[in-house]
Order: C-alpha cells, then structure tokens, then sequence
C-alpha cells in the first residue's frame, strides 16, 4: 500500500499530462502482475463493490479516535471527504509489515456477506497500522469512491510505452468486462487472443464541440451531417451466435433493452453496429425523461416495455462478418450500413439519414429546427474520415443548439469537495411563482474562482438558517442559468426537470424581484 499511495500522490500532484504519464510507466513497471492489474481496473473505473456502509466507517472512526459524534461531522464537513476525514482523526498506533496492493483489495473483498463485528475488527485494525496517506487512499478503497485525476487516455499512452503495442490497440483491449480474477496481465494487453472476449466493444469515436464557424471547415461538399441524439451512445455486437449492447460508458447493457434481440436473428454474425439508444414511439424520439426510466431497470417488465420502447438510431458500422471496417472512409461505410438495414423489418432500428445542404448557411437553418426534431443540435462528420479511438480533433464536430436560459435566483449553498471543500460552490436556484421563490435547478459550474470567492463570502454574511452543510441564504443573487431541455416531472415541487443546468453567468444588473417565474419556464416545454 505505501507504493501505491505514493503512486496516488504523484498523480494527484501534478496537472502535467506528461508526469503523470512518466509516473505511470513507472509503477507498472516496478510492480507485480497482481498489483499492476488492480492498479489498471481502478484506474479504468472498475472499482469494487462497497463492502461496508459509510455510516459504520463515521461511527468506527469516531469511537478509535475517541472524537464526540457531533465533533466528527463537523469536521467531516470542514474537510469535505469523509476518506480525508478518517485519515486525519485516526492515528497509527501498531507496526504491520508492509503489504501490497492486491493484497489489501483481496482483504476488502473478504469482507464481503462478513458480519458487522467482523468488518469492525479487520477494518480498525488496518486503520491503526498505516500512516495517514495510505489510510486516505485504503479509504477510498473502501467506500468505492476510488477516483484520481488521470484521463484514460493518459494510462493508455503510458501502457503503450511501456509494452511497445500501439495506444489504439491498447484502448481496444482495454474495453469489455474484464474482471482482475479472471484475466492475466499478459491475456489482457500482451496477447489477448488467449482470452478471447467475443462481447468486447470498440472504443468509441467521440466528437468535439464545434465553437467557430462551420465555414472554416472548407467546403460543405467535404461533410456529412446528421442529427445529434440526447440518448445513450452504444454498441450493438453480434459475434458467434450471441448479441451484446454496450453503453459508451463500458457498461453491458443488454438485458435493459431485450427489444433489440430480434435483430441478432437479422444480422450477419461478425456485426458491430454503433449508434444511439433512444424511447422511440410511433418514430417519433421522445424525451429523455422517459429513457431514464428504462436506464434504473435490470430486466423492464412487459408494462414498461410497452410504455418506453427503446429504438436503435444507426449510424455507423465498425464490423461486418469479422472483418475491421474502422479504417474504411465514413460514407462507404455507411453505404454498407445502409444496405445492411435494408431487408431489415425490425420496427426498432433505424438508419440515421444525412441531410441535406448545399452550404454552411442551409445547414445553420437545420440546426435552428433541431429540437423541433428531438434533437439537441447537428453531428458534423468528414465524409472520407476514419473511426478513430476516442476523441481526436478535425474530423467529427458536435454543433449544438444555443442552451436555453433562464435568469434565476439563488435560494441554498453548500461546500463543493476536494480543494473547494471550505468553499461555498454548490448552489440551488428558484424562479418566481406569484410572490413565492419555487426552486427549479442546481448547478456548480460556471463561476471563475474570484467569483467563487465572492459567492462564498456572501453566504457566509447572509445566512437564514443552517441544515447540516446546506445554508439558506438572502434572495439577493441573480445568475442565469442554462440548460439543454426542460420536461414535466413529478419528482420535483416545481413540476419540471432542467437537463443539464449550469451557470453562464452572474447577472449583477438585475434584482431578485426580476427573475423569471414558473410559469415563463413552463412555456419552454415542447
């Protein structure tokens, strides 16, 4: 443990692409097999299940550090992390010889169906024999809160300097759901044919955010452009006889969606189709709102089925009967695609149609009707591009809609986490409602940190009441706030759902009394 949490500190440490880089090559190359897998699955957020509850870890960690009840959560909310907090309240009091990484997970892991008194012992005794930086991370080990500052892309690259393999081929068979019990470090990334995995997805093509004109992409005639879906990106794979759905996010998602199976009989084996997961009725897409009830189901009954039946927007072909299209240009890609969905009869898989334009001008029209069409805004695309691993920039371009706005009042704050965690950064908004303020978003991003610091000092100077981390505050503060969509929601006292709130900015002109109301909001719907 004492050479993974130094390992965890240099990547912590540092914003530097290339030290973490260096710090990675460095301890997969001085470690064990055992540790560098464990290390891999973490960093690749394969973390394991939580083991023990959080709220025995506070009662623990109070009772071994003799603190009063009442004292530990306050200093579990001026600190911000409970794993922190644990860190710094218990003490080293015994001597263990130094075990390593793979050996602490498998401990983790043994607790699992443990009784209570069980866990007590054999977590407060490891408590007591580390120092504090290696309590901190053994914490995050713990509650599953397991997460560093390093991009997957940074862990590739190092992989790929240290075995020599390609960083594209190293992403390719780091996807899928391998687990550490089951793989070896050399079927993983060295030669993973001895480990075949026939679900394994590819890693996903990604798009960046268009952010000047399209008329510096050249000619139109170069581009291809569809519309970007507010769904869930996935892999619809067919290989030896059996069909798989992945989420971009690496999640197997087939059973949530056994809709799709009857495609599995249509479909060449050998087949990797990639697109987006939508609720489609009547073909027309519906709302998000609706597909987040499909996300929470393991296995969707009959009844839900029949009230969110998911559909399959295909765009793009990555695999046919074995053979790797990835490096063909985009349209004849999707020339196959398309002629692959022809004989087709599923009522739940569509090809997503290009549109039409004949100049930059035209296509602005269409993204100006986007959420007329259930969409947030257009896909770009080079017709003669590649589908390249993760996002790499030039090619595919995501040009959304302008968020729509709202000028709203804050009404809650409370701490943000890590280095904001003294600060006030987390925030509620509420619009008016008669002569009432109804709260409608929470949002914790888009303020620079000088404003952050003026926000703080104001809750603190204008606090009504306290509830635990969160203060209520003065009306008095006015942002505007942007969002993708607005939907009807029944979860919420205002009646409605913002997707995706953020700050755009602080409106230091306008008062309280001039917000907008509820009612202004509501006509935003579709």
């Amino acid at each position: 443990m004492e050479s993974f949490a130094s390992f965890y500190r240099k990547l912590d440490s540092t914003n530097s692409a290339n030290e973490k880089t260096a710090a990675l090559v460095d301890f997969f190359h001085q470690s064990g097999e055992a540790d560098k897998l464990w290390a891999l699955a973490l960093l690749s957020g394969r973390r394991p299940k939580r083991t023990v509850a959080t709220s025995l870890l506070r009662q623990w960690a109070a009772e071994l550090s003799n603190v009063p009840d009442w004292l530990f959560e306050e200093s579990y909310h001026t600190v911000g992390d409970l794993a922190e907090t644990i860190a710094l309240l218990v003490k080293k009091t015994k001597e263990l010889e130094q075990k390593d990484l793979s050996y602490w997970m498998n401990y983790l892991n043994d607790l699992q169906g443990k009784p209570e008194s069980y866990k007590k012992q054999q977590i407060t005794e490891a408590w007591q024999c580390m120092d504090s930086s290696q309590r901190f991370v053994f914490n995050k080990l713990i509650t599953g809160g397991f997460r560093v500052g390093v991009a997957q892309k940074t862990v590739e690259k190092a992989l790929a300097r240290l075995t020599g393999i390609a960083e594209a081929v190293i992403a390719h068979r780091l996807t899928g759901n391998w687990k550490v019990a089951e793989v070896t470090w050399e079927s993983l990334l060295l030669n993973p044919s001895a480990n075949e995995d026939l679900s394994k997805p590819y890693p996903f093509c990604l798009a960046y955010p268009l952010q000047e004109a399209p008329e510096n992409l050249g000619e139109p005639t170069a581009w291809l452009a569809e519309w970007k879906w507010d769904g869930i990106r996935g892999q619809f794979i067919l290989r030896g006889g059996e069909w798989f759905l992945w989420s971009r996010g690496e999640e197997l998602i087939s059973e949530q969606f056994p809709e799709f199976e009857q495609l599995a009989a249509s479909l060449p084996d050998g087949t990797v189709i990639d697109g987006e997961i939508l609720i489609i009725k009547q073909g027309k897409v519906e709302d998000f709102q609706l597909l987040q009830k499909r996300i929470g189901r393991k296995k969707p009954g009959k009844k839900m089925l029949q009230e969110c039946p998911a559909g399959f927007i295909a765009y793009d072909l990555l695999e046919l009967e074995g053979v790797d299209y990835r490096d063909q240009p985009l349209f004849e890609r999707r020339i196959r695609l398309q002629e692959l969905m022809k004989p087709l009869r599923s009522t739940n898989f569509y090809f997503s149609e290009t549109l039409t334009f004949q100049s930059w001008a035209a296509l602005a029209d269409w993204r100006n009707v986007s959420r007329e069409h259930s969409a947030e805004g257009l896909m770009l695309k080079r017709a003669d591009s590649s589908y390249q691993v993760g996002r790499k920039r030039g090619d595919w371009w995501k040009w959304k809609v302008e968020p729509m706005t709202i000028d709203a009042v804050m009404i809650y704050a409370m701490p943000g986490h890590g280095r904001r965690a003294n600060l006030f950064t987390d925030y509620t908004f509420a619009v008016w409602e008669d002569d009432r303020l109804v709260p409608v978003a929470k949002a914790y991003s888009g303020l620079n940190d000088e404003e952050i610091r003026e926000v703080d000092a104001f809750v603190k100077s204008h606090t009504i009441e306290k509830f635990g981390p969160v203060r209520s505050v003065e009306a008095e503060l006015v942002f505007e706030l942007g969002f993708e969509n607005i939907q009807v929601s029944s979860r919420h006292k205002s009646g409605v759902a913002l997707r995706f709130p953020r700050i755009l900015r602080w409106r230091r002109d306008k008062l309280a009394k001039e917000a907008d109301t509820l009612e202004g909001l509501k006509k935003l719907i579709n």
